[in-house]
């Protein structure tokens, strides 16, 4: 059966990343008749530039009537003094929210080779392996009313709220757990309920929802707590769920301790395991058209899509192999090169992935 693809290459980096990715679906689309087909839509500032709106209807269209997204990045310096309602980052958070992409999962993986990468000392991140399930569709980020006001007195004010149904809390729970349950059984909520209600409301939803998991080992943790936690003692979170904002905020922190943040992929599904795909870091303008970025975290998130999405766990184990094996053989792009490997472009860093793939 066809399984169809919208890639969405975006700003920045973007397109020199997805490039890599299709190269690498492309081989395996051949080698194991995987029946994958690719549109490509614009998105970001690129769909701004071209269209007034960094969401265009025909881009939407695409992703509603695919199978999976391949998104790359959106967003740059140049689109900044746009209105709020029309900036790139408008037209991800309304792929999201249309798709009800509710799920976003990130892990935080740190391969072993490149232990000496992380800010870390090796003996704290050695064998890191964190899977963050983070609410996307909800909390302050859509929630209304928002925006900036004029005072009485003439002051501004800015304003968000940040607003959550049992309903959305329960179903990105019940996510959680059944990953956790396939993982070492660990799961940790991430909340503030001791200053927000709405995060005390999470709690005791989350609470409610892991009597059904009797399996599974629940924790509870402040956010601010986490946080530290990440640094001083990694290893003892196996699976953390957590709020839209403190997602956001934890998945990136987890990032640095892997070595970098060009290495870590992310999926975002809705109820039904369609998903939109992509890599964490953003469109890094200061190298886009360089030639210079780290495809791997790119790679790797189809990699999840072909598992999570299309349930072709052979291809996806395939490609987390022939990422190991490139990276056995020293090559690196320049955010994970250290002396005595072997420094090379995206495109190359692509090619070292495909050749790894022959032979796995």
């Amino acid at each position: 059966m066809t399984k169809k693809i919208a890639v969405l290459a975006g700003d920045g980096i973007g397109p020199e990343i997805v490039a890599e990715a299709i190269k690498v679906l492309s081989f395996l689309n051949t080698d194991m008749k995987l029946e994958l087909v690719f549109d490509n839509a614009l998105i970001g500032g690129a769909a701004y530039d071209a269209f007034g709106t960094p969401l265009p209807q025909q881009t939407l269209n695409l992703c509603k009537n695919a199978d999976a997204v391949l998104l790359g990045a959106v967003g740059g310096p140049k689109w900044e003094p746009l209105p709020h309602a029309v900036r790139p980052e408008r037209g991800l958070l309304g792929i999201r929210s249309e798709l009800n992409l509710f799920a976003n999962l990130r892990p935080a993986v740190l391969y072993p080779q490149l232990a000496d990468a992380s800010t870390l000392k090796p003996e704290v991140v050695s064998g890191l392996d964190i899977m963050i399930v983070r609410e996307l569709t909800g909390g302050i980020y859509f929630g209304t009313p928002r925006g900036i006001r004029v005072l009485e007195n003439g002051e501004r004010q800015g304003f968000n709220t940040k607003i959550y149904n049992e309903s959305e809390i329960r179903r990105i729970a019940h996510v959680a757990f059944k990953i956790a349950r396939k993982r070492h059984k660990k799961l940790c909520s991430v909340d503030k309920a001791n200053v927000l209600e709405v995060t005390e409301l999470w709690r005791q939803v989350v609470t409610e929802v892991g009597k059904e998991y009797p399996d599974v080992q629940l924790s509870h943790m402040y956010v601010d707590n986490a946080a530290m936690q990440l640094v001083r003692a990694p290893r003892q979170f196996d699976v953390i769920v957590t709020t839209n904002m403190f997602g956001d905020i934890l998945s990136d922190t987890a990032a640095m301790l892997t070595g970098s943040i060009g290495m870590l992929p992310s999926a975002s599904l809705d109820a039904n395991a369609k998903g939109m795909y992509e890599p964490i870091h953003g469109s890094a303008p200061d190298i886009a058209g360089q030639g210079v970025a780290n495809p791997l975290a790119t790679i790797l998130s189809v990699a999840m899509m072909l598992r999570y999405t299309f349930n072709e766990t052979t291809a996806a184990e395939r490609i987390e192999r022939a990422v190991n094996s490139a990276l056995d053989a020293k090559v690196r792009t320049a955010d994970i090169y250290s002396e005595g490997m072997t420094k090379v472009g995206t495109s190359a860093m692509g090619d070292a992935v495909v050749n790894a793939l022959k032979g796995v």
